[in-house]
């Protein structure tokens, strides 16, 4: 120790050692700032800075070495061995360099150590090189202990520099690690000088290829002043860098502040590195200390809390097995009622990012789409493509010699609810058509709504016909007990088709079908009862759609005709209309009856397009007779529905020139079911055209008299049926005589229908009856034989109906 102090004392020029100590310090600041930038820096950024702060500390440790070496005055005249000397520079810039290296890249604060150490072993290198460059008339020798210790150190303060540097990125941490870089540098240099020993030995003589020491200063000099510029580039650079790191650290921030998910960084050990407030709010974790902490101690503190079940080491390990093979997990976990997606993506590097979104509310949203998707709105219940997966499964699971029932089923008479009462009460009534449903099956069947007023039951699991056809019998019996919907008292029926697997089919296009054509039949035979699939019924069905695309093609090849039955003034015994009636000629079947057709044609629609044939033909037709003739047509329900009905009836009377006052319009009272106030306008704007309006069929429905309340009809035409038995029954007399007497106080026209002999015509003069039609006077004919039918009273006399 004495004689390093001596050394420094005697033996140097303290100002050029305050000179190379100021070096020293600005080259460490310099190197520690840029270790710090290349810590911060990945890929070929980190390698450059690397290279740049290992020539920096390099110079630095070169140039401190020699300004302290023209400091010393040994008392003999020396110089510099050139190559010597740049190899000295080599040495500190490259040991330097494989230091910082490991420094920088180490995870562990163990490789940063050694780092540092490496760079303490670059500084005696470099200072015990430029020692053998020192020619001088003299022999040196060095005290061992002393160079030991030199060397010591260099080692450790280097090893402590770069642990400070390496710990914290703070302006007290950057000001330690570089006076701990800068302590390393001078320790070392000084000890080391205080252990060189000179003996003068004259003979020793000065080579060729050594430099003088006031070159060797100019060099030195010149090497200090680069290291300045760089120092101070560097500087500039790094409070750049550390500036834009700053903003995008508070952008950084910012962005993770306010992200919607929230978001947690762990290292290659667990360790949490990073969190934002969402993560720690949506976990229940504010209160936690985090940042530093494993995450399996977290989980193993909210474990002891009970707020999280399951084993926490083996759900931590499973994490970090899965970031370390670079596998992307996602699990769904539940938290404090919510259910939170967590994404966990590995890192280059190790370690892994998490992110945490709470997807309750999506989760809601999809099973609603789902439930919506596979059931019915109005009802709740499973839609048609639900109730087909449902029949599927029924028939996978049904066992030998079980049998699985499909009942399609019908609301009768639900149209005519809707259209009275309105979309609200029909609405209202097929919620508690579902609900008697459900109620009336048993746990194991399915119910479903089919669309519209159709639905549908899977009986599963019963080996006998009886069990379908009593539950068949109980949906009947339920459906059609009253209902009392917002002070409506309603009663409606419903008709049942039922088919059988596997005897009626094994799959459920062929059970839906089947079960429908039961359900036709059904309907076909009276509706409010049901009827199991047959075998013929598929030849009915068949035959059935023949005949709609026959009447489809009829209806361009022209085959229909319009046929005329008169209507006669019973007082003056004479023909004051014609009544026009449909009929068809198919050429390999002959004349249709058009009650084969008539009512297929209003199931399929076609019934516009044949009512709009009908009234341009009567209207054409009935230009030829007399003024005082007038011609009736009958309205279908389906044609009242068309919007276009007006401007099919004006568009007839313009083509053919007939008064409006001469065309009838009859109606039944279905049409009047419908939605009365849209019913009412119409049938006012046609009597605003002129046109007279019939109410057909009159007394068989519920509520006849009512509907003369509600429009001034021209004329009441009482029902065949009433006529009919006129001779033999009472009651029908009697209704004859209200309905005709009722006619003269409103000032109604009374037309009877199907008049088949003189008793009955003489029984209805009678009563008042003011006109009559039947078979008495004419069956329907063409038009070819209207003019005949005019010329004679009377062409048939007791006739027969056929």
């Amino acid at each position: 120790m004495y004689q390093v102090l001596y050394c420094l004392t005697d033996e140097h020029d303290w100002r050029l050692v305050a000179l190379g100590g100021a070096v020293c310090l600005l080259a460490s600041a310099a190197a520690i700032s840029l270790f710090h930038r290349a810590r911060a820096t990945q890929g070929s950024g980190r390698l450059v800075w690397l290279m740049l702060d290992a020539v920096v500390a390099g110079c630095g440790i070169w140039a401190t070495h020699f300004i302290a070496m023209l400091a010393y005055g040994p008392g003999a005249g020396g110089a510099y061995n050139v190559p010597v000397t740049l190899l000295s520079l080599i040495f500190a810039i490259a040991i330097t360099f494989v230091g910082l290296s490991v420094a920088v890249s180490a995870s562990r604060p163990s490789l940063v150590v050694l780092g540092g150490s490496i760079v303490g072993g670059g500084v005696a290198a470099m200072h015990y090189t430029g020692m053998v460059a020192l020619e001088i008339p003299a022999r040196v020798s060095w005290a061992s202990g002393t160079v030991a210790a030199s060397i010591l150190l260099g080692l450790v303060f280097g090893a402590l520099a770069l642990h400070v540097a390496g710990r914290r990125e703070s302006l007290s941490g950057a000001i330690g690690a570089t006076v701990l870089l800068t302590v390393a540098i001078v320790s070392h240099h000084f000890t080391a000088m205080g252990a060189v020993q000179l003996t003068p030995d004259p003979t020793l003589v000065i080579s060729g290829l050594s430099i003088p020491p006031i070159s060797l200063s100019v060099l030195t000099a010149s090497a200090a002043a680069a290291i300045i510029v760089i120092a101070l580039i560097a500087a500039l650079l790094d409070r750049r860098a550390k500036g834009e790191l700053g903003r995008q650290q508070a952008v950084l921030d910012t962005a993770l502040e306010n992200m919607s998910q929230g978001l947690c960084m762990f290292d290659a050990d667990g360790k949490i590195i990073l969190f934002n407030g969402r993560y720690a709010a949506m976990l229940g974790r504010t209160n936690f200390l985090l940042t530093g902490r494993l995450l399996v101690d977290v989980l193993r503190e909210e474990q002891a809390k009970g707020q999280w079940q399951g084993d926490a080491g083996e759900f931590f390990a499973r994490l970090v097995a899965d970031a370390r093979e670079g596998r992307t997990t996602t699990d769904l976990v539940s938290r404090f009622g919510r259910s939170i997606r967590v994404v966990n993506q590995p890192m280059q590097g190790g370690g892994w990012v998490a992110t945490f979104e709470d997807i309750t509310e999506w989760l809601h949203a999809q099973a609603k789409i789902s439930h919506m998707a596979r059931h019915d709105a109005l009802t709740s219940l499973p839609n048609r493509v639900l109730f087909h997966e449902q029949l599927e499964q029924g028939l996978r699971r049904t066992r030998s010699g079980d049998q699985l029932a499909v009942l399609c089923l019908d609301l009768d008479h639900f149209k005519d609810i809707n259209d009275s009462l309105g979309h609200p009460i029909g609405d209202a009534l097929l919620r508690e058509v579902g609900r008697r449903l459900t109620a009336a099956v048993g746990e194991s069947d399915t119910v479903a709504r089919l669309g519209g007023d159709e639905f549908a039951v899977v009986q599963i699991g019963r080996s006998e016909e009886a069990a379908a056809r009593s539950l068949a019998g109980r949906l009947v019996e339920e459906i059609s007990a009253p209902y009392e919907i917002n002070d409506h008292q309603i009663v409606i029926g419903v008709s049942i088709g039922i088919s059988l697997s596997p005897q009626d089919g094994s799959n459920p296009d062929e059970l839906l079908k089947n079960a429908d054509l039961a359900l036709y039949r059904a309907k076909a035979d009276g509706r409010g009862t049901y009827r199991f699939f047959e075998t013929g019924m598929d030849a009915r069905a068949q035959a059935r759609r023949l005949l709609e695309m026959d009447m489809r093609a009829a209806l361009q090849r022209d085959e229909f005709q319009v046929y005329y039955q008169p209507i006669r003034d019973v007082a003056g015994d004479c023909v004051v209309a014609f009544e026009a009636l449909l009929r068809w000629d198919h050429p390999q079947r002959g004349l249709i009856s058009p009650i084969s057709f008539i009512p297929l044609a209003e199931e399929t629609g076609l019934i516009v397009q044949l009512g709009e044939f009908v009234l341009r033909a009567a209207c054409t037709d009935a230009a030829t007779w007399p003024d005082d003739v007038h011609v009736a047509v009958n309205l279908s329900p389906v044609q009242f529905r068309n919007p276009n009905l007006i401007t099919s009836v004006v568009a007839a009377l313009a083509a053919s020139g007939v008064p409006a006052r001469r065309l009838e319009l009859e109606i039944t009272e279905s049409v009047l079911l419908q939605n009365s106030e849209a019913t009412l306008t119409t049938l006012h704007e046609l009597r605003s055209l002129g046109v007279r309006i019939s109410l057909d069929d009159f007394g068989t429905g519920y509520s006849s008299l009512s509907y003369l309340r509600s429009f001034p009809f021209d004329k009441i035409k009482i029902d065949r049926s009433f006529v009919s038995e006129l001779a033999t029954r009472e009651d029908s007399m009697a209704i004859i005589h209200a309905v005709t007497g009722l006619g003269r106080s409103l000032g109604i026209v009374t037309t009877a229908e199907g008049v088949e002999n003189d008793a009955q015509l003489e029984l209805l003069r009678r009563e008042g009856c003011n006109q009559a039609q039947g078979y008495l006077f004419s069956r329907p004919r063409p038009a070819s034989d209207v003019a005949d039918m005019l010329d004679r009273p009377r062409l048939v006399r007791n006739a027969v109906a056929v």
